[in-house]
């Protein structure tokens, strides 16, 4: 990496762990996926069950295998096929698991969390429910505000997600039509804000200085 690039991304990550923590999250800044991958493995229990929101940075980090591998519980419906019914009832188990681990469609410089859900419970375990809760995000989900945030989530990061799970809505031809999407094909059905550290959530964000996930 170029030293103007080095010293940009160093002051961008700084600021933004600085902004989480004093909106009361606890951070972790992470050098690559490497470190993130050894710091996220330190959080969690061995004996923890610990479920896995629909995230591509977790997969890219090698979480979920180093997890299973470890002997943990794992709750996840990715790396297997799963009939309707189990898929609803891992969704539902993570609100009760012990570690829930996802990632964050953006982080703002002012340090919240944004994030745009089609049913809603990636969200809704990232707020309630949970012991404790761990986003890992790349330094790519770092945005100005919550407004550029929406923005990335839009026109960025759910594009490659649609077109990863072969949608058909108007995103995957790179132009977000909000008017054109409408259900029941639309991915994009719940935005949540969180401002600062949920109430009762012990909340960690591991924040990666590389590119990580959509």
């Amino acid at each position: 990496m170029r030293e103007e690039k080095k010293w940009f991304s160093d002051h961008l990550i700084q600021r933004t762990v600085k902004a989480l923590e004093n909106n009361g999250f606890k951070t972790v800044l992470a050098s690559d996926k490497n470190q993130a991958l050894k710091e996220a493995l330190q959080l969690i229990p061995e004996k923890a069950k610990v479920g896995i929101g629909g995230s591509v940075t977790v997969r890219e980090v090698d979480l979920v295998s180093e997890l299973i591998k470890r002997g943990n519980d794992v709750l996840e419906n990715w790396s297997r096929k799963v009939t309707p019914e189990e898929d609803m009832a891992i969704r539902k188990g993570h609100l009760t698991c012990d570690v829930f681990i996802t990632s964050s469609n953006a982080i703002t410089e002012d340090g919240k969390l944004v994030n745009i859900d089609g049913m809603g419970n990636r969200v809704a375990s990232m707020i309630f429910g949970p012991k404790k809760v761990i986003v890992i995000a790349g330094i790519n989900k770092i945005v100005r505000d919550v407004h550029a945030g929406i923005d990335r989530i839009r026109h960025t990061a759910t594009p490659m997600n649609v077109k990863r799970m072969g949608g058909t809505t108007p995103c995957v031809t790179n132009v977000c039509d909000l008017e054109k999407c409408q259900p029941p094909n639309r991915h994009c059905h719940v935005i949540t804000i969180i401002e600062k550290i949920p109430i009762k959530t012990d909340t960690t964000i591991i924040l990666v200085n590389e590119e990580l996930g959509f």
